[in-house]
């Protein structure tokens, strides 16, 4: 059997077993919340004016939608971020985007933007791609963009980034400082069918771009030289990958704020699984970080009803000790 028929059998078997777990998902967590609500009520004659089909249907499933696209969105930049950097350990939000995104965000809120209008997600869209062009820019030296510069910048930005939204929280009022912060925590309330599917054309989108040089990330993890020497335009492929990542990563920052560690935890339990291939990891990643988030965001909407966390504090708080566990792994495979 050859390798090719290998993956795609091994990707038609992850896919198909992943889609069936998202669509489980997907229904069973519009059908959990604080308050009961009928599927059967809400479906039958005259449903579509009773309670059960608003919160089914205008409340719940918009929001477990546009958790799936952002969950998606952010694990499928962490596996391709993870290998074009050669960092297993390096999370989307380290490249300053996402910061980027927030301040610019939280600057529309400042200004008076309503927090569930279609202004604040541009403004940090728009906040992302200027992030984006500084980091690449800032990064590129020689005609080359080297990975590790990349990453410094990044840093970098995301610190000026943080240090701009505490900034912002010490001026603003009271009232803007709360609705800020928890915006930039992550949440995923409020949303529109219209976003969700703008949302999911952009992860759609760049997921495309990243699958399209899955093979090529492939080919740089055993080296730029023996990348170049196969015909791989190392360059090319780096700028490609940096910006669709970025932008996905921008994107969901936009309509979602700040939600850490999803792009880290999903892409690496799917390789112990499937292998370090980005052919089949990359949609793995996809479906597998709709699944993660969806679930995360059903954990911070309920486990303090009527009250909720920010699903970007569930994150944080699975997060930090995987962080901190693989961290402590590949020290001690540097000392072995």
């Amino acid at each position: 059997m050859s390798a090719a028929h290998l993956t795609r059998r091994r990707l038609g078997i992850a896919t198909g077993v992943l889609l069936a777990s998202l669509g489980t998902s997907i229904v069973a967590a519009t059908l959990v919340g604080p308050v009961h609500a009928s599927l059967a009520t809400a479906l039958g004659p005259g449903g579509q004016s009773t309670p059960d089909h608003a919160i089914l249907f205008r409340t719940r499933l918009p929001r477990v939608l546009l958790g799936a696209v952002v969950g998606g969105a952010l694990a499928c930049a962490g596996a391709s971020l993870q290998a074009l950097l050669g960092n297993p350990l390096a999370d989307p939000h380290l490249l300053g985007v996402s910061a980027g995104a927030a301040v610019a965000g939280a600057l529309a809120l400042v200004a008076g933007a309503d927090p569930v209008s279609p202004l604040v997600p541009l403004a940090a869209f728009l906040g992302a791609l200027v992030t984006v062009a500084a980091v690449f820019l800032a990064a590129r030296t020689g005609g080359r963009t080297p990975a590790y510069a990349i990453l410094l910048v990044g840093v970098v930005c995301n610190a000026l980034g943080a240090a701009a939204l505490m900034l912002l929280n010490a001026i603003v009022s009271y009232a803007q400082a709360q609705g800020i912060l928890f915006w930039i925590m992550g949440s995923l309330t409020a949303q529109s069918y219209g976003l969700v599917a703008v949302a999911a054309v952009y992860a759609l989108a760049g997921a495309a771009v990243l699958l399209r040089h899955a093979q090529h990330l492939n080919l740089l993890a055993a080296g730029e030289e023996g990348a170049a020497g196969l015909g791989v335009d190392v360059e090319a492929v780096r700028r490609g990958v940096f910006l669709a990542a970025s932008l996905l990563v921008g994107a969901a920052v936009a309509v979602s704020g700040m939600i850490n560690f999803v792009g880290l935890i999903v892409p690496h339990l799917l390789r112990l699984v499937l292998g370090p291939d980005l052919r089949l990891l990359i949609p793995a990643s996809f479906l597998g970080g709709a699944v993660f988030l969806v679930w995360a965001d059903t954990l911070a909407r309920t486990v303090f009803a009527p009250g909720e966390l920010p699903v970007g504090v569930v994150t944080a708080l699975l997060g930090g000790p995987f962080f901190l566990f693989l961290l402590r792994r590949s020290l001690g495979r540097g000392r072995s």
